[in-house]
C-alpha cells in the first residue's frame, strides 16, 4: 500500500495579514470541508453582512479568537489532496504570542510566512521570519496576501519581495519562495490567477505545497533511536521501544548504548507489529539485542563509530515562554528526549532584540516571548546533535522547579566554548618542562611514618558538616603521630586559589590546584584530608585519576538541603536565596551527589564524635592507620 508523503508547514505573519482566511480558503479547495459545514459558514457570514463567505471562521474556533478577530493558539489543522497530505500550525500573529509561533515551527518544514501587500513588510513579520531562520527551518514561502487590496500590482509585489530579500540577508535562510494571492478572493491558491495576476508566471500556492520537496530532509545518516520503553512481556523477549529520530537500522548492526557505552548487535526489529529487516527515521520500532546489556528509558541506541556529541555544560538557544522571569539563582528542569535533569543557567550570553536583530549583553531581566543565547550546566552530561541534523536530540524544555509548568524551549547549539577552552588551556604542558623523579620512593616513607598515604576528599554541601568533621579527624591522627595535613576549602582561598572566584569555571580550577597539592603530599607519606564542596563528578573522579588505586577515599558528608539551610552557620544561604550570592551550590549551582563512595557520613542522624568514628573505623578497617 502506498502512503502518501506528509508535509509539515506552520504560517505565521503580523495581525489580521489572513492566515487563517488562507487556511480555510486551502481546506475548501483541497475539499476538506464538508458541504454542510461551508453551508453554515456562508449563512452565517450573511447574517453578519459580509460581502464574501468567512472561511476564517473555519480557522478560529475559540470563543475568544472570534471576540477579538485574531488567533491566540496554536491549532493544529489536517488536509489532504491526491498528492500529498498535510499537517499545518495556524501561530498566532500578536507579539504577545510570540512563543507559540516557535511551538508551531519546533516540527515543520516548511514556514509559510503571510504578507499583507497593502501595509508591506511589517515589524512582526520581520520577528517570525528571524525566529523560524534561528530554529533552524529548511525553507520559508512568503505569501504576499491580499493583493485585491492593490489591484494586483506587481510594482507592489516586486517591492516586497526586494524589501523581504535585502531584510533576509541578514538571516541564516538559503531557501525563500515568493507567490502573490488573495486568500479572500480565491486567487492563486489552488490554481494560477491569469486574468488578474497574468504577469505572474510560477505556481499556485497549492501547487507549490504538493510539490516542494522535503525528502532530502530526513537525516538518514546518523542513526539516533532514543528509548521510551523496555518491553519485557516475558523471560524469553526484552525488548527496546522508540521512534528512529535520525539514520537508519538494519538486522545485524552494531550498536552502543548511551551513556553506559555498552556495545551489542542488533538481533531482530519490529514494526507496525511485524518483524523488518530495515527501518529509518520516523519510524517507530522494538528492537532486540544479541548480548545483554544495560538499556533504560532516556538511553540512546546509535553507531558505534557516529557517536553524538557529549558534554554537561552546553550553549543553547533559549525561547522564554513564562511571564515569570528566568531566575539564574534557582534550577531548573531540562527536558531532553526522555530525559529530565536539573539544570543551572551559569551565564546569559545575550538578549536578541526582535525588531532590529541587534545583540544586547547586558541582561537584568529576562521576560516573557525573548530571544536569549544562554550557557546551562546539567547534573549530568548529555549525549545530543545539532537541531538542524536531528530535532528530538538538538532541542528541549525547560521545566519550573517549583510548579512544574513549561518556562522555555531552546535548541542546542554545542557544548559550551569557554568551559572547554578552559579545559583545552589546563591540558598543555610545555615540552621544556621535565618531571623529575621523587628522591625518595612511597614504600620508604610508609616505613618511616608507620601508616599508608592517602587523601581522604570530604564532599557535601555547604553547612553539612565537612570542616568540623575534617578538624577533628585531623587532631586525632596527629595525637596518633600520624603524618596528616588538613587543605580546607576556605583556607586555600586565602592563598593558593585567591584569585578564583565561584563560577564553574573557576571551581573546576580550584578543585584542579587543590587535587595536584594534595598529590604532593600524597607523594611524601601524608595523609591528606580536604574538605571541598566539589559538587560535580567529573572534577572530583578527575583528583582520583591523579593517584594510584585505592589512594582516593571519596567520602560524602550527606546531610540535606533543607538541614544545611537551617543550620546556615555562615548566613551564606540566607543571602544566596535573596540573589545576594550568585553561583551558590544547592541554590543556583548544582551538586550531584558520589555514585559510589567509599564513605558515607549522614550528619542528619549522626553526632558528631559519630560522624569522625564512621572515617576513624574505615581507614582502620582498611590498614590506611
Amino acid at each position: 500500500m502506498h502512503l502518501k508523503p506528509l508535509l509539515r508547514f506552520t504560517t505565521s505573519g503580523s495581525v489580521d495579514d489572513g492566515k487563517s482566511t488562507l487556511l480555510g480558503r486551502l481546506l475548501y479547495e483541497s475539499g476538506s470541508i464538508p458541504e454542510d459545514q461551508y453551508q453554515v459558514i456562508e449563512e452565517y457570514s450573511k447574517r453578519k453582512g459580509k460581502e464574501h463567505v468567512d472561511l476564517a471562521l473555519l480557522l478560529d474556533g475559540l470563543e475568544a479568537e472570534r471576540e477579538q478577530g485574531i488567533t491566540i493558539d496554536v491549532a493544529y489543522r489536517y488536509f489532504e489532496t491526491k498528492k500529498r497530505k498535510f499537517i499545518v500550525a495556524d501561530t498566532p500573529g500578536h507579539e504577545q504570542y510570540t512563543r507559540n509561533m516557535i511551538t508551531g515551527a519546533s516540527t515543520a518544514s516548511l514556514g509559510i510566512i503571510l504578507i499583507d501587500a497593502s501595509k508591506g513588510l511589517q515589524i512582526q513579520s520581520r520577528r517570525h521570519s528571524f525566529l523560524l531562520s534561528l530554529f533552524g527551518l529548511p525553507r520559508i514561502l512568503v505569501a504576499i496576501n491580499k493583493m485585491d487590496l492593490v489591484d494586483y500590482s506587481e510594482e507592489v509585489y516586486e517591492q516586497i519581495i526586494d524589501d523581504f530579500q535585502e531584510f533576509s540577508a541578514k538571516l541564516n535562510i538559503t531557501n525563500i519562495s515568493f507567490i502573490p494571492v488573495s486568500a479572500l478572493m480565491g486567487e492563486n491558491i489552488s490554481r494560477p490567477s491569469s486574468e488578474h495576476m497574468p504577469w505572474y508566471e510560477g505556481e499556485s500556492l497549492l501547487h507549490f505545497l504538493e510539490n516542494v520537496h522535503i525528502e532530502s530532509d530526513r537525516n538518514l545518516i546518523d542513526f539516533r533511536l532514543p528509548i521510551q520503553l523496555v518491553l519485557r512481556p516475558n523471560s524469553d523477549f526484552r525488548g527496546f521501544a522508540g521512534t528512529i529520530t535520525s539514520g537508519q537500522l538494519r538486522n545485524g548492526d552494531k550498536i552502543v548504548s548511551l551513556p553506559s557505552g555498552q556495545e551489542s548487535q542488533i538481533e531482530s526489529i519490529h514494526s507496525s507489529g511485524e518483524v523488518v529487516t530495515e527501518a529509518k527515521a520516523g519510524e517507530a520500532v522494538v528492537v532486540t539485542l544479541n548480548s545483554e546489556i544495560d538499556v533504560s528509558r532516556g538511553n540512546i541506541l546509535t553507531k558505534i563509530n557516529n557517536l553524538p556529541e557529549k558534554s554537561q555544560h552546553v550553549d543553547c538557544y533559549l525561547s522564554w515562554m513564562s511571564e515569570k522571569s528566568l531566575n539564574p539563582n534557582q534550577y531548573y528542569l531540562f527536558q531532553h528526549g526522555h530525559r529530565i535533569l536539573k539544570a543551572y543557567v551559569h551565564k546569559i550570553h545575550y538578549r536578541f532584540n526582535l525588531d532590529d536583530l541587534h545583540r544586547q549583553t547586558e541582561v537584568e531581566e529576562v521576560s516573557l516571548n525573548e530571544i536569549i543565547r544562554v550557557g546551562l550546566t546539567l547534573t549530568e552530561p548529555i549525549f545530543f546533535d545539532s537541531f538542524k541534523s536531528n530535532k528530538n536530540l538538538g532541542s528541549f524544555i525547560l521545566i519550573d522547579s517549583d510548579d512544574f509548568t513549561n518556562v522555555g524551549a531552546g535548541i542546542l547549539r554545542g557544548p559550551s566554548k569557554n568551559l572547554a577552552k578552559l579545559k583545552e588551556n589546563r591540558s598543555l604542558i610545555s615540552p621544556n618542562v621535565v618531571e623529575q623523579p621523587l628522591p625518595i620512593s612511597l614504600q620508604d616513607y610508609e616505613q618511616n611514618t608507620g601508616h599508608k598515604p592517602s587523601v581522604i576528599w570530604l564532599t557535601g554541601f555547604s553547612g553539612s558538616g565537612k570542616s568540623t568533621i575534617a578538624a577533628n579527624l585531623v587532631r586525632i591522627l596527629h595525637d596518633m603521630q600520624h603524618k596528616v595535613i588538613l587543605l580546607d576549602g576556605d583556607n586555600v582561598r586565602h592563598g593558593l586559589c585567591g584569585d578564583l572566584g565561584f563560577s564553574l569555571e573557576d571551581r573546576e580550577e580550584n578543585i584542579r590546584r587543590v587535587g595536584e597539592t594534595a598529590k604532593l603530599f600524597y607523594e611524601t607519606g601524608h595523609i591528606v584530608v580536604c574538605t571541598f564542596i566539589s559538587p560535580l563528578r567529573e572534577i572530583r573522579d578527575r583528583v582520583r585519576k591523579l593517584l594510584p588505586a585505592g589512594g582516593f577515599i571519596e567520602t560524602f558528608i550527606n546531610c540535606d538541603i533543607e538541614s544545611c539551610k537551617k543550620r546556615d552557620p555562615t548566613g551564606l544561604y540566607a543571602k544566596a536565596m535573596k540573589g545576594e550570592i550568585k553561583d551558590f551550590t544547592g541554590i543556583s549551582s548544582p551538586y550531584e551527589d558520589p555514585k559510589d563512595p567509599e564513605i558515607i557520613v549522614d550528619t542528619d542522624h549522626l553526632k558528631l564524635d559519630e560522624s569522625v568514628q564512621v572515617i576513624f573505623d574505615y581507614l582502620k578497617e582498611n590498614q590506611f592507620i
